[in-house]
């Protein structure tokens, strides 16, 4: 029997092959001198460790002096991403040697930076799981909320990739939010900046961008857009301010847009949900939507609801 397939499979195959030669972005062939995610996501692992250490166990560090055990993983963080932060760097790049070499100190200051700066990270995640159990009533335990909270897990990546993107590291604090938001549904931009006691209540849905700024003892629920009024200028619009500035002691509820870098939520101003905003609120303000107009079909006549008064609602039939 005569093999049809074979020869058109190698014809197939090469044709694939010479359409890698074209020189465009999705055409990198080097697998060896990028960002590895999988020990990024390996090193998320561990600094969630590092952020809360009583509540994870890892079989390969069989030491039972905590202590010893968290310098142990420090010490592992503190290498590979060092190596991980000396390949972004230098990604896309063509480097002689003495720019290597100089590359190499780089990541090394880097990484050292963003190893000092864990105690503080800790101070904010601390707030954050204070204004959780403060804020959320069916929360029985701080415990709880550190062991079972996506939002909680989202905004701790977060805030340890927002030291890196402070530190001006490429690519890997983008890795390590979409690790966060693949699994949470949580999308929190690393470049956005967010204060202490903030809270995230359910959290699917919810999209922070990257010139979003928010204060602190800020409390935001599920399907709440932080987002640009605008992306049309591409990237023209690259470090301009795109997205809101939400103040102190905000409160928006779900499925709210707020949009637009001049836009302004001033503090103690709640946002009601499904509310669309464009432009600025001044402090104390409460925004709701008024008169939502709800239709039903009934044996198919329309059944409208013309009555806002939440204690008397009146229907006629069209």
């Amino acid at each position: 029997m005569k093999d049809l397939i074979s020869p058109a499979i190698h014809e197939t195959t090469q044709a694939i092959l010479a359409d890698y030669d074209q020189g465009r972005s999705i055409d990198k062939l080097d697998v060896f001198n990028q960002p590895d995610t999988k020990v990024i996501y390996e090193l998320i692992n561990e600094l969630v460790r590092i952020a809360y250490p009583g509540f994870s166990k890892d079989k390969h560090y069989r030491i039972y002096d905590i202590r010893n055990n968290l310098s142990m993983v420090i010490e592992d963080v503190a290498f590979r991403l060092n190596k991980q932060i000396s390949i972004a760097l230098r990604y896309g790049k063509a480097s002689d040697d003495k720019k290597l070499e100089e590359t190499r100190e780089q990541s090394q200051r880097i990484t050292l930076k963003f190893l000092q700066q864990i105690p503080s990270i800790r101070e904010y995640l601390a707030t954050d799981v204070a204004a959780v159990f403060d804020g959320d009533p069916a929360a029985e335990s701080a415990d709880e909320i550190i062991f079972a909270y996506p939002g909680l897990y989202a905004i701790t990546i977060y805030r340890f990739a927002h030291v890196l993107y402070q530190l001006q590291v490429p690519v890997i604090p983008r890795i390590m939010t979409e690790l966060a938001h693949s699994k949470t549904g949580i999308d929190i931009n690393p470049g956005a900046t967010i204060g202490k006691y903030f809270m995230i209540d359910h959290g699917t849905g919810i999209v922070i961008g990257e010139t979003t700024e928010i204060g602190e003892h800020v409390k935001i629920y599920q399907g709440v857009t932080l987002g640009a009024l605008s992306t049309s200028g591409g990237r023209k619009l690259f470090n301009k301010k795109r997205h809101p500035t939400i103040a102190d002691y905000v409160t928006i509820y779900s499925g709210a847009s707020i949009l637009g870098g001049d836009t302004v939520i001033g503090k103690g101003a709640v946002i009601g949900g499904n509310v669309f905003l464009t432009k600025s609120i001044a402090a104390g303000t409460k925004v709701s939507v008024k008169n939502q107009e709800l239709r039903f079909n009934k044996d198919h006549k329309e059944i409208q609801e013309v009555e806002a008064d939440p204690d008397a609602a009146w229907f006629y039939i069209i």
